[in-house]
């Protein structure tokens, strides 16, 4: 799923740039994923996560119970709360980013 990722990659360039000292240490590196999209929330408040979802509400749930269920075996996010839903949503999409920043710069 594709949805908002050029805006999720833009997150994490601006990430990438205000931390862009840390990027010589190997354990940040190692961790990036958790530090860019694991140690803030990318949305806060309901109102602005439900915007943010637009009319893809259903089809982000869904990508994130088929997410949960592969790599957990069950599905643990509250979809009650749009907050929730977002920041997971993120979270998924941003492993694949930064994988593809690490193969780009030849980080691993």
């Amino acid at each position: 799923m594709d949805f908002k990722k050029e805006e999720i990659k833009e997150y994490f360039n601006d990430f990438i740039k205000e931390n862009s000292n840390s990027l010589n240490d190997n354990d940040f590196i190692e961790d990036l994923h958790y530090h860019s999209f694991n140690t803030d929330y990318y949305i806060i408040g309901t109102h602005k996560a439900n915007q943010w979802l637009e009319n893809q509400v259903f089809k982000v749930i869904n990508f994130i119970k088929e997410y949960e269920m592969d790599n957990f075996g069950k599905v643990t996010t509250d979809f009650s709360n749009p907050e929730n839903v977002v920041n997971m949503y993120v979270y998924i999409i941003g492993e694949d980013i930064v994988h593809e920043y690490k193969e780009k710069n030849n980080l691993w």
